[in-house]
């Protein structure tokens, strides 16, 4: 379910009381686990935490790097952690993930939930605080 909101206030209020509880508990661990230099805006109609192109222009597609996301979808929530994938972390992450005792549903870079209590916010926050900003671009550019 893409959003045509403009601000993360604004997508935030457009959700049930649920799910916007669960992404603001989540959004709350990203922004205080979030290395200096990213920002949080909304993009690609989802809360998009991101390399500003003031900071690295040259991306293969003209936008800012997506570092992490937060979504509300039709059947599910989601968290996407871009450096997971493009570190080929997967199956670290994998493991930590089930070593919490809850279940791991995961695409590439997305962690999708139906509850908040479904996530180890603990793991989100530790994955976010892992990879700098020139890390992450160094990891970009890499994957090229």
């Amino acid at each position: 379910m893409r959003s045509d909101a403009s601000t993360v206030d604004e997508y935030l209020e457009s959700l049930s009381e649920d799910r916007r509880s669960a992404l603001e508990e989540v959004r709350r661990t990203i922004l205080d686990s979030l290395p200096d230099g990213y920002r949080e805006v909304m993009n690609w109609g989802m809360i998009s935490y991101e390399v500003p192109l003031e900071t690295q222009p040259d991306t293969y597609n003209g936008q800012p790097l997506m570092y992490a996301a937060l979504a509300s979808q039709k059947n599910h929530m989601a968290v996407y952690l871009t450096s997971v994938y493009a570190d080929e972390r997967a199956a670290e992450f994998e493991a930590a993930y089930l070593a919490t005792g809850k279940k791991l549903d995961m695409g590439k870079s997305c962690v999708r939930f139906k509850r908040l209590d479904d996530l180890p916010l603990d793991l989100i926050g530790k994955e976010i605080r892992s990879t700098s900003v020139s890390d992450f671009i160094g990891l970009m550019a890499r994957d090229a």
